[in-house]
């Protein structure tokens, strides 16, 4: 498909034009206590101007800063399309942080107000409170627990209603507060994981997102009719893409599930027609599927792995190269084997699958793609308002990006990394001019990444300053390697150590789910995750699953020793960002004893 020419509109000027087109159309649908309730375009504009109108009631200036600090749900783009309709800046707050991270941002940011989901968020604000001087009100969308409160907060429906008032008062001030909004305004602040310091706030404009929007059309494939589910969280330049840019400027239909414990189930009554999922959400439902598949008889078994084995050459070929007998091949194992597993993850409808911000490993691609899942890989930064390259569905070469897409152009510098340039590279880094410069230089977004070319397809080898130089002076990627081995079911995570190191070793995270099952199978007792880590026969079971990893390394990249972790790695630990990344220092720092003694 190619991307249609897209109005010179910002995203609450695109609002406005489907609530005047299409009114009754399908917008939004939220999940609540099991019943699915629908948004239409009119209804999703007029409740946006009117909390939009309430902020600026309350206070909020043009160019003032509004956190929002929730899991996604129709009120966190309602609210973000308020808060840009009255020409503020939106701030996303991921709902996982703890407090202390919550207050960092807040304070950064410099934010007037902040929009809490729950009592548990508000919580973290009230406890951060002291230490946030320009924050003057706290808006809460499920006010539970919190009316008895000495000071409660603001209700999100009040506010609504102060906008209508306000809208009473001020007739004709919507449309004169969208026709003067300019494409260059700061639309968000977008605050980067922090793996290796503090967050950084990256200031996206509307002209950066509305630059993003072809080249997202144009991939996706996507038009008014298509729908997604919207679940990785809001404040991700990810999401943003998928719940905001594309359905806004195509009028697609967004659908927030309950909770993220729901999510499977949500994607079987939704079956959007494209998903993105983080590789951790591909890796967690490979490993369902797993289980799924040991549950089930002989019979079935034996039926899934010759399906396996008889269609996985198909898995990258372009269906225009498949001969009659491959379409004859695959349709017969569709029937009997991949369509019910397609049902199970929620994807038979789904003519695009993605997998983006962070590697993956091509075995759990490939797998996908077996099956019929279009899993295709994306890449992208924050910096870059999201997807810069992507595989395109019929020319997949496993273990690549991709191609640019269209308005980004790529190309490798110094050592390597990859530079890009287009409308979407973002604004520059709030209140850190000096970040802003190293990372903008010319017009070429400078990304921190090592990439090479595979013909017209870009590899990612690893980021700049993650790339080893072992004793022996070998150059290696921790990234490929730890990817090589997260293929297993059985491994969650895999941290590789080797930087002046005579050899490679691996702190080795057991996916507990999928080894506790073979567990039972085995008749091995465990009663904890530590407890299960430390028994010989999941050491032994581990030591099967890095040998296959290996049989695919270059020998001097082969783990020669690893140790299993005997705890989840965990956000609160400061071991991961909240986007699940590794922060590699802090592990390094923290297991240095066992590190050491794999060297013994």
């Amino acid at each position: 498909m190619t991307a249609p020419a897209l109005p010179e509109l910002t995203l609450p000027q695109m609002l406005r034009e489907h609530a005047r087109q299409r009114p009754h159309d399908l917008a939004l649908r939220q999940k609540d206590f099991g019943i699915w309730q629908a948004i239409d375009w009119q209804t999703y504009y007029r409740r946006a101007w009117q909390f939009g109108l309430g902020l600026r009631s309350l206070g909020l200036e043009p160019g003032g800063h509004v956190a929002i600090i929730s899991e996604n749900r129709e009120e966190w783009v309602i609210a973000q399309m308020g808060i840009g309709l009255v020409r503020g800046i939106c701030v996303g707050v991921y709902p996982t942080s703890p407090w202390n991270e919550v207050a960092y941002v807040l304070e950064h940011s410099d934010s007037t107000m902040v929009i809490c989901e729950d009592q548990e968020q508000t919580d973290k604000i009230l406890e951060a409170w002291s230490q946030l001087p320009h924050l003057k009100h706290n808006i809460v969308i499920d006010m539970k627990g919190l009316r008895h409160y000495p000071d409660p907060p603001t209700f999100f429906g009040d506010v609504e209603a102060m906008g209508a008032a306000y809208e009473r008062d001020h007739p004709g001030i919507v449309d004169e507060l969208l026709d003067g909004q300019q494409m260059d305004e700061t639309a968000l602040m977008i605050y980067t994981s922090g793996s290796t310091g503090r967050p950084k706030g990256a200031m996206i404009s509307w002209r950066n997102l509305h630059a993003a929007a072809p080249g997202l059309i144009e991939l996706l494939d996507i038009g008014e009719h298509d729908t997604s589910l919207s679940y990785l969280p809001l404040c991700h330049v990810a999401e943003q893409a998928f719940t905001n840019i594309g359905p806004l400027y195509v009028g697609s239909t967004v659908s927030f599930g309950e909770s993220l414990r729901t999510v499977q189930e949500d994607l079987r009554e939704i079956a959007p027609t494209f998903f993105l999922g983080v590789p951790r959400i591909w890796e967690k439902l490979h490993s369902s599927i797993y289980i799924k598949i040991q549950e089930t008889g002989r019979l079935r078994r034996s039926l899934f792995n010759r399906a396996m084995a008889a269609c996985a050459p198909l898995a990258t070929r372009p269906k225009a190269q498949w001969s009659l007998s491959d379409k004859a091949r695959y349709g017969l194992w569709y029937w009997l084997v991949f369509r019910a597993l397609q049902n199970y993850v929620g994807l038979r409808r789904c003519h695009i699958a993605m997998t983006g911000a962070a590697p993956i490993s091509s075995g759990i691609l490939e797998f996908f793609r077996t099956i019929g899942v279009p899993l295709v890989e994306v890449y992208g930064q924050t910096e870059s308002t999201g997807v810069a390259t992507a595989q395109p569905v019929d020319d997949i070469q496993l273990g690549t990006v991709g191609k640019a897409v269209k308005g980004v152009e790529v190309k490798l510098g110094d050592f390597n990394e990859i530079l890009l340039r287009g409308d979407s590279m973002f604004q520059g880094y709030y209140k850190n001019d000096e970040a802003t410069a190293t990372t903008l230089k010319d017009g070429w977004l400078h990304t921190g990444d090592v990439g090479e070319w595979q013909g017209e397809h870009l590899r990612i080898v690893d980021r700049l300053k993650d790339i080893m130089i072992t004793a022996g002076g070998k150059n290696l990627s921790p990234t490929e390697i730890e990817n090589t081995i997260k293929a297993s079911p059985y491994i969650k995570e895999c941290i590789v150590i080797g930087e002046a190191r005579k050899y490679v070793s691996a702190l080795i995270q057991i996916d507990f789910d999928t080894v506790a099952k073979w567990a039972e199978q085995e008749r091995v007792a465990y009663t904890t995750f530590r407890s299960l880590s430390e028994h010989e026969q999941v050491n032994a079971l581990i030591q099967q699953e890095v040998n296959k990893g290996n049989d695919k390394l270059p020998q001097v990249a082969q783990i020669k020793r690893f140790s299993l972790l005997t705890k989840e790695l965990d956000h609160d630990d400061d071991e991961v960002t909240a986007t699940m990344k590794v922060r590699r220092s802090k592990i390094y720092e923290k297991y240095t004893e066992v590190i050491e003694s794999l060297y013994a």
